[in-house]
């Protein structure tokens, strides 16, 4: 192998572990960790089973949308007019419009955890954040920087949440059991699809694909890389999920009551005291800004083939994209409630954007000669329909929300 061939190889791992980060710290954002402290002290370890419905269920969205976006070499939009001419531009629309909404709770978290480490203030926390994110897409070659911060902190994200999940000693036995046989199986109707909606939904199921698509890494030649890709961020968001319900189990589980304003960041303080705190701390605003990158680089993505400008100046757009989201934050104030709110805002989003990727998978004039699995695509199907009953169930829970 000549070295030419070493480096385009090396860069191409590069990239592939950059879009799985991507997707993975898109999915674990602040939104994904305080749902799951919200969740934890609301079902206790029923919650175990939700963890387990929206690992598959994610397994099923993610496999199905990287391989069709990867074989065709086309963004979500793109194939969504192709689908209905149209479809395209409704779909960047609540991919943006739910985008934005995600990334005002993603600057949240990441002022909530400058106020765990430092104190600052949640609204001058708010701007800190913003211009952090910002700083990512001054920088005209962006790709390579925001492949390298999504995996060094997506790695130090799993290694902190492990370690506490370990120290606070939660009852896995019974974890176990209520995975497969949950109390009430009506009532986690909602925490199933908000979490869905916070690790899959809207942008975020398509950040790594569209990351690969800017690199060239597209077309039926390349299958078996996508496919990796996207299972290597599924399985990093996924054992961090599992970790942070078992370190927020480990405190809830002895009856202790969480924080309303911050929920995990106590459930992390009074598991394993001030270092847990501070460890927290580090996790959050790690989540938070990993998932203002992704959620500003993608929802940003879904609009730049449809106008022209936009295409010309993305990261101008991104910037602003982030200055925006900041400027509410700041005024809102607000980020843990947010944060669910988004999470299942995207939920809603989901049934649409897989739908049509899944009418894709059969389109010979998107994916050429490539044959879709049928199990994967029967499987798609099931999901779309769960997924709009229970978006659909879920819209009375939003307004509990604010009562």
């Amino acid at each position: 192998m000549s070295e030419k061939e070493k480096t385009s190889n090396k860069k191409n791992l590069s990239v592939l572990m950059g879009a799985a980060f991507l997707m993975a710290t898109s999915a674990i954002g602040p939104g994904f960790l305080t749902q799951s402290a919200t969740f934890t002290e609301t079902y206790g370890t029923s919650f175990a089973f939700v963890i387990l419905v929206s690992i598959i269920l994610t397994l099923i969205v993610q496999l199905n949308i990287w391989r069709i976006i990867g074989v065709s070499g086309m963004r979500g939009q793109d194939i969504a007019n192709k689908i209905l001419p149209g479809l395209g531009y409704f779909v960047a629309a609540l991919v943006a419009l739910g985008g934005l909404a995600f990334n005002i709770g993603n600057v949240g978290g990441a002022a909530l955890g400058l106020n765990v480490l430092f104190g600052i203030d949640v609204r001058f926390g708010a701007i800190l954040g913003g211009a952090i994110g910002i700083a990512v897409f001054v920088s005209k070659d962006s790709g390579p920087i925001i492949d390298r911060l999504t995996r060094y902190l997506g790695i130090l994200m799993l290694v902190l949440v492990g370690y506490v999940a370990i120290a606070n000693t939660p009852p896995v036995g019974e974890v176990l059991v209520k995975s497969v046989a949950p109390d009430n199986v009506n009532t986690l109707i909602f925490p199933i699809i908000t979490l869905l909606g916070g690790t899959v939904g809207g942008y975020i199921t398509f950040s790594g694909g569209h990351r690969l698509i800017d690199a060239g890494i597209t077309g039926k030649d390349n299958l078996d890389q996508i496919t990796n890709s996207s299972l290597m961020g599924i399985g990093v968001a996924s054992v961090v999920r599992v970790f942070l319900f078992l370190a927020i189990l480990g405190v809830v589980s002895r009856g202790m009551a969480l924080e309303a304003t911050n929920p995990a960041a106590s459930a992390f303080l009074l598991g394993s005291g001030n270092i847990g705190y501070k460890l927290f701390g580090i996790v959050l605003f790690s989540a938070a800004i990993t998932s203002v990158i992704g959620a500003a680089y993608t929802s940003v993505s879904f609009l730049k083939t449809l106008n022209k400008t936009i295409a010309k100046y993305e990261n101008y757009f991104i910037i602003g994209f982030i200055a925006t989201s900041s400027a509410i934050m700041a005024f809102i104030g607000q980020p843990a409630t947010l944060l669910v709110l988004a999470g299942s805002l995207n939920g809603l989003i989901l049934p649409i954007t897989l739908g049509s990727m899944l009418l894709a998978s059969k389109r010979k004039d998107i994916v050429g000669e490539y044959k879709h699995p049928t199990w994967l695509l029967v499987l798609g199907v099931i999901t779309v329909f769960l997924t709009a009953y229970g978006g659909w169930a879920s819209l009375k829970n939003i307004t509990n929300l604010f009562g």
